[in-house]
């Protein structure tokens, strides 16, 4: 049930002395953390040093808040002059003395700048309305109340008051500062209303919790499975940044599970949805995929930060429902699912409108190969093996193992640390092969160019014969990786297929 809160007190109110008080605090941090050159405060009509108000929390906790956000600073501005004009005002102003270009966004009451690697976005105070059919809503001027009231959760509908009268009090009409403290994602009104006007809130909710760690209250989770149909309305780039911040989370698996029990997942990913329950047939069974792609997601993030290492991470298995076969002798088996997976990147990244250039071909590369160190740790580590490891890696052979590390989740420790110790002693010999061999990223020696200067003969099938003889002679450690060998090498293939020289 949802809870109660008007029997609470209403925010806090504090005195003139308290609130210059924690404003002095709020300044002195600024001062002493950023250049005084570049930053500094701009008194625009009345509005100054003197009128920062701070809460309890500690100036360097709030920064850095903003700072995780990719905000250097919100203000919401309740002025009788217009609230438009009231952010383009302060927001030129501060843009002068900066000396960088100002954005304002008039529709929407706004305006932007950038300094130092920062966004700096002063926000005036407006309603709006929706109309059911469509994500756009209308906007005009409005109190600081109406703006509270349209915000999407209660932890966002806070504002400090730098009226005269009622200077340094902290509006709180939804008891967001309580959510806060309990760690509670809630919405400030019925969420069934709040979810419906911006469906895009639904993410932002399971985002918040997986970045920040917070629970959904009750009402709230069972109004994002009641309005999950609604997330069809909302535009495929808005919802893959919310997708990618769940991504970059430090415990992704949070959001996806909590994607996956509102619904929300089938409709915006139904690939990774398809991956959900294991099965059992007599004495044989398999694991519940969508779950052990979790842990495996959650052991690459607390490697890397590597958004797309992550993708891959995500990525691995999702074939696995299209290879999935059974056989009464042997049980389940997904065989094939790696090339399958590879094959399916591309299509999902392009309707999910991700990247489809350099980083799409790495996720692509890494589904491919994630068996590849598996297989070498399970069985005798062979030089041939590891160089053709390492040639089809290239320079992503280091994030490849990381996933494959990634991918050991068993829950029987004997198995992990068998896995685990027999990965190192690959990591070695690739260490070794890759001093010795220089195989990483190599170029056979020999070209199709190489042979047609040297022998009569036009672009054929023989060509492309001879250098992956060559290619294989290499990897598999015949021949040494220079071209005085590889040349001797094409000579000998070329007279046994009767090519004569120019």
């Amino acid at each position: 049930m949802r809870r109660n809160t008007t029997d609470r007190p209403r925010g806090t109110f504090l005195t003139w002395y308290s609130a210059e008080q924690r404003g002095k605090k709020f300044v002195d941090y600024i001062e002493e953390n950023f250049t005084t050159d570049k930053v500094s405060f701009v008194d625009n009509k009345g509005i100054g040093i003197e009128n920062l108000v701070f809460d309890d929390a500690s100036a360097k906790e709030v920064i850095e808040r903003f700072k995780n956000e990719d905000v250097d600073a919100v203000m919401i501005i309740n002025c009788n002059f217009g609230n438009e004009e009231a952010a383009a005002d302060i927001a030129e102003a501060l843009g002068k003395e900066l000396n960088t270009k100002v954005s304002v966004f008039k529709t929407f009451g706004t305006a932007m700048l950038r300094a130092d690697g920062y966004e700096v976005e002063f926000v005036g105070a407006r309603k709006e309305s929706y109309s059911p059919d469509s994500r756009k809503p209308h906007v005009e001027d409005g109190t600081i109340e109406d703006d509270q009231r349209r915000r999407d959760f209660t932890i966002n509908a806070m504002a400090w008051s730098l009226n005269g009268k009622t200077f340094g009090e902290l509006v709180d009409p939804f008891d967001g500062m309580y959510d806060l403290e309990d760690c509670i994602i809630c919405t400030p009104c019925d969420p069934d209303i709040t979810f419906s006007d911006d469906p895009l809130r639904m993410m932002r909710g399971i985002r918040f919790a997986s970045q920040l760690g917070f629970e959904l209250e009750d009402e709230t989770f069972e109004a994002m499975k009641r309005n999950r149909e609604r997330i069809k309305i909302v535009s495929q780039e808005r919802i893959i940044t919310e997708l990618n911040k769940i991504v970059a989370s430090p415990v992704p698996s949070i959001g996806f599970e909590l994607l996956e029990l509102t619904g929300l997942l089938e409709i915006i990913f139904p690939e990774l949805h398809a991956l959900c329950g294991g099965e059992r047939r007599g004495n044989h069974a398999h694991k519940d995929n969508f779950k052990h792609t979790l842990k495996v997601l959650d052991n690459v993030a607390r490697k890397s930060d590597d958004l797309w290492l992550r993708w891959a991470a995500i990525m691995h298995d999702i074939a696995k429902p299209k290879c999935k076969s059974y056989d009464p002798r042997i049980g389940f088996s997904f065989h094939g699912h790696e090339v399958a997976g590879s094959k399916m990147v591309q299509p999902i990244f392009r309707r999910l409108k991700l990247p489809l250039g350099e980083t799409m071909k790495f996720v692509q590369k890494l589904v491919f190969l994630h068996l590849r160190p598996i297989i070498l740790a399970e069985d005798v580590v062979t030089d041939s093996a590891v160089r053709r490891l390492l040639f089809e890696a290239g320079d992503d052979v280091e994030k490849l193992m990381t996933l494959c590390e990634a991918d050991i989740t068993s829950g029987i420790e004997s198995k992990v640390k068998r896995f685990l110790a027999n990965f190192e002693m690959v990591r070695e010999k690739m260490r070794d092969l890759e001093e010795r061999d220089r195989i990483r990223n190599f170029q056979p020696p020999i070209t199709g160019d190489t042979i047609m200067r040297e022998y009569d003969v036009e672009p054929c099938a023989i060509l492309g014969e001879i250098k992956e003889i060559i290619k294989n002679a290499i990897l598999d450690g015949e021949i040494p990786n220079d071209y005085d060998a590889a040349h001797a090498m094409m000579e000998r293939l070329a007279e046994e297929r009767g090519l004569k020289k120019r």
